[in-house]
């Protein structure tokens, strides 16, 4: 516990929880610009705002059990995966034949993917401000509130990216099943083992986490079948001023 508030340690504290919020809050981002890239702009912000509150809230649940879950054996190695099965679901590109789905159940099925992926992200972001706030609630408080801007722009701002380069969502994929691989090395059931034996794996299996996103996610991409509907629409309407002559 920290002793006294704006001590150079208070500060020297501060300075490490923003330093972590800049780092893991951007996957948290990144997660949030994938979900939304394919909403309407009128709904955009609204799946930026809902993430970015089931984000912080699960933050504050993962504050009050941080100790607990640090020591649960396989809770990362889950998370891993259902981080590698999210990546892949982002790459790939939306489904053309759902065009009869509303915009609501879109933004819903966004906001379900953003907190999904942000419960098992928070888990990184929550045990690093909590261990460099030595318990002090007042200073991970502090840390939630700063994560928030931080995740809001740079959503935003990652979605605009995204619009004028596509291969950005590639990208983001390789990023959430990087994440994943190092999620899965830390896990405390292979953790001590990887450090004594293997330390070699904390390089290799994000890097390998990375690729199996891109591959897999393209290569059911190339499997899609490609929708037809606007050649048949185009059909139509070449031939509706025949029928009228």
């Amino acid at each position: 516990m920290i002793t006294g508030y704006f001590t150079p340690e208070w500060w020297a504290a501060l300075l490490k929880i923003i330093g972590i919020d800049i780092v893991l809050s951007g996957d948290n981002a990144v997660v949030i610009a994938l979900a939304c890239r394919s909403l309407p702009p009128s709904q955009k912000r609204l799946g930026v705002l809902f993430g970015t509150a089931g984000a912080v809230f699960l933050r504050v649940v993962l504050i009050f059990f941080v100790g607990f879950l640090m020591n649960f054996p396989f809770l990362k190695l889950v998370g891993a995966l259902l981080l590698l099965w999210i990546g892949i679901k982002l790459i790939l590109p939306e489904d053309e034949h759902g065009a009869n789905i509303s915009d609501n159940d879109n933004l819903m099925a966004a906001v379900r993917t953003i907190i999904i992926a942000d419960f098992v992200m928070s888990l990184d972001n929550v045990i690093g401000i909590a261990g460099a706030a030595h318990g002090d609630m007042g200073l991970i408080i502090i840390g939630l509130l700063i994560s928030i801007p931080i995740i809001v722009f740079g959503s935003q701002v990652i979605m605009k990216v995204m619009d004028r380069f596509p291969a950005i969502i590639t990208i983001g994929g390789a990023l959430l099943g990087y994440v994943a691989g190092e999620m899965a090395v830390t896990d405390r059931i292979v953790a001590e083992w990887v450090k004594a034996n293997a330390n070699y794996l904390h390089y290799l299996v994000p890097i390998l986490g990375a690729i199996f996103v891109v591959v897999v996610g393209k290569w059911l991409a190339s499997r899609r079948p490609v929708s037809t509907a606007p050649l048949v629409n185009l059909a139509t309407e070449d031939s509706a001023p025949d029928a009228k002559r």
